[in-house]
């Protein structure tokens, strides 16, 4: 039998058997999708931070867009998911999705009220049109450059509005330390909801996905930052070194142990 008939049969076989063949750009979600999920969020909020004091906010953000764009160009290189490949983009998206939020508040001087129904807008806006054209939002169907471009487009919109949502809870009232209660409650909910069968697994997903990122800013927050300000003042360069060292032992796991690769 021939490799192209081979091929012929499984791009005709049944849907979720194709769909989880082809679904090789982005890992499976395990607890570790979750917690290095979380520890990109909060390594991207106290590194973008350092990086404008370090740099000035104007380099920063070049420099932050370069690099997110040089990671984003490898990762749509690649023909498979690499777990050093994506996690890096993921990092970057972190990274630069701080600084687009931060830009609208200290830069241009826009309200957290409203800048953070406004990037849920974007989302909304990314995820409409990645439907109208696919038809699907499930990660588990990025398979072709269209698709894994929405995907990205969505990650960085989520990083934005989640880096939003997580100052405005912060300066009204909730502190670093009680936003990250906050969104630690919350983002127990769409798990909740999702296991009681009455919201379906494609939005339940967004819906963590959006609360890991002021989950994780929060409580990066919360250790780097003065007392003054409600934090432990362990320093934004320690905080982002240590959860850095994290990140890179819990990717290299992944790389060599392939526990986030589907074998289906």
């Amino acid at each position: 039998m021939s490799t192209e008939h081979v091929l012929d049969q499984r791009s005709h076989a049944p849907g979720r058997a194709r769909i989880r063949a082809a679904a090789n750009k982005v890992p499976e979600v395990t607890v570790y999708f979750w917690i290095i999920k979380v520890l990109t969020t909060g390594m991207g909020e106290t590194a973008s931070d350092l990086l404008a004091h370090l740099l000035g906010p104007v380099p920063a953000v070049g420099l932050g867009g370069l690099a997110l764009v040089a990671s984003l160009a490898v990762q749509f290189a690649v023909r498979r998911y690499v777990a050093w490949v994506y996690w890096t983009a993921i990092v970057m998206v972190s990274v630069f999705g701080t600084m687009a939020a931060d830009v609208l508040h200290v830069g241009i001087g826009v309200p957290y009220t409203l800048s953070t129904p406004l990037f849920m807008v974007a989302l909304a806006g990314v995820f409409a049109l990645w439907y109208a054209s696919e038809r699907t939002l499930s990660i588990h169907s990025i398979h072709t450059r269209r698709r894994e471009a929405f995907y990205w487009a969505a990650v960085l919109a989520t990083f934005a509005l989640g880096t939003a949502a997580g100052d405005l809870t912060a300066s009204i009232g909730f502190g670093y330390l009680g936003s990250a209660v906050l969104f630690a409650v919350a983002i127990c909910v769409p798990a909740l909801v999702h296991g009681a069968g009455t919201l379906g697994a494609v939005p339940a997903f967004w819906t963590a996905y959006v609360i890991t990122r002021p989950l994780g800013a929060s409580i990066a927050d919360w250790m780097a930052l003065e007392p003054h300000r409600g934090g432990l003042g362990l320093g934004l360069g320690p905080v982002t070194l240590s959860w850095t060292v994290a990140i890179l032992g819990l990717v290299g796991y992944l790389a060599l142990s392939r526990r986030d690769v589907s074998h289906t």
